[in-house]
C-alpha cells in the first residue's frame, strides 16, 4: 500500500555529474508496508474526547452495496484496513439490519496490536455496540456467545422489557441512548464515551451513519473507493435524514493499492 497524500517530502536532488544517473525520488509514493504503519496512519487524534470515526465502501458510482452486502466491493486491502481501525477502537457500533445482513461475530485480539492496546489502556479488542429499537436479534449468535469484551446493546428507553430480559440473559450489555424507542446519535457519543469508551469506530449500515452525519456528530470519515462500477439501485453510503446545509470535511489523507483508494477526511 502506497501514500498517494498528503505527498511525501522530496529527496534533496544530487548536483553535479552524478545527478545525472541518480534516481529521483521526488515523485515516489511512500509505501506502508506493515500493520504498524498502517496503524500510524490511522492514528486517532491525541486527546481525552470522544471521536467518531466511520469507515465505509463505496464503488465509482456510488453503491454501498451489491446484492445487499458491502463484502463484493472490498478487497484483501480493504480488510487490511478495516482490520487495522477495529484494532486501533475501544467501540465498533453498528445497525442491526447490517448485524443480520453481514453475519456480524466478535472483533477478536490481534497479537500485532496487543502492545499497542495495551500502551493505550485498552481490552484485548474492541467492544461491538449494536444499536437497535427491537432488539430483534438472535442472542444465540458468536456476537452475543463468543466476544472478548461483552457485546453492548444501544437501544432506547421504550425497549421491549422482553427483548431486554433476553439480551441481558445472553450475556449482553444493554445501553440506553434515546428517550423514545431509538437511539439519539449525539447520546450514544456521550453514553460510550461515560464507560471509557471515547475511540469510536462505525461500520455503517448506510441507514445509521445517516443518521449519525444528520446529527453532526461523524467527527471522521474513511472511505474506500472501489474501482468497480455496480449500477442497480443499490443505496449510498448515507440513506437516511438529509443535511440542511452540506457540511465540510477535509481530506487528511489518500492510500491506494491495486487500484482501490483509502480516503480518509475530517469535518471542519
Amino acid at each position: 500500500m502506497r501514500r498517494l497524500f498528503p505527498a511525501p517530502a522530496p529527496a534533496e536532488t544530487p548536483s553535479g555529474p552524478q545527478a545525472l544517473d541518480t534516481p529521483q525520488a521526488l515523485d515516489t509514493p511512500q509505501a506502508l508496508d506493515t500493520p504498524e504503519a498502517l496503524a500510524d496512519a490511522y492514528a486517532y487524534p491525541a486527546g481525552g474526547g470522544p471521536w467518531l470515526r466511520a469507515n465505509m465502501v463505496s464503488s465509482l458510482d456510488g453503491a454501498a452495496r451489491h446484492d445487499g452486502r458491502s463484502q463484493p466491493l472490498s478487497s484483501d486491502a480493504d480488510m487490511r484496513v478495516f482490520g487495522v481501525l477495529r484494532a486501533l477502537a475501544d467501540v465498533v457500533v453498528v445497525g442491526a439490519e447490517t448485524v443480520r445482513q453481514e453475519g456480524y461475530r466478535p472483533a477478536r485480539a490481534r497479537e500485532a496490536f496487543a502492545d499497542r492496546r495495551a500502551a493505550a489502556g485498552q481490552g484485548p479488542a474492541a467492544a461491538i455496540a449494536v444499536v437497535s429499537a427491537r432488539l430483534d436479534l438472535d442472542f444465540s449468535l458468536p456476537l452475543f456467545t463468543e466476544p472478548l469484551v461483552p457485546t453492548l446493546l444501544l437501544t432506547g428507553e421504550d425497549a421491549p422489557a422482553d427483548r431486554v430480559a433476553a439480551a441481558e440473559k445472553a450475556g449482553a450489555r444493554v445501553v440506553r441512548a434515546g428517550s423514545g424507542s431509538g437511539v439519539e446519535p449525539a447520546r450514544v457519543v456521550r453514553e460510550l464515551a461515560a464507560l471509557g469508551l471515547r475511540r469510536m469506530l462505525t461500520e455503517g449500515g448506510p441507514r445509521l451513519l445517516a443518521q449519525f452525519a444528520a446529527a453532526g456528530v461523524v467527527d471522521e470519515l474513511c472511505l474506500t473507493i472501489a474501482p468497480l462500477l455496480t449500477a442497480g439501485d443499490a443505496m449510498r453510503i448515507m440513506n437516511g435524514p438529509g443535511i440542511t446545509d452540506p457540511v465540510r470535511y477535509t481530506p487528511l489523507s489518500i492510500l491506494e493499492e491495486d487500484g482501490f483508494l483509502f480516503t480518509r477526511y475530517v469535518r471542519g
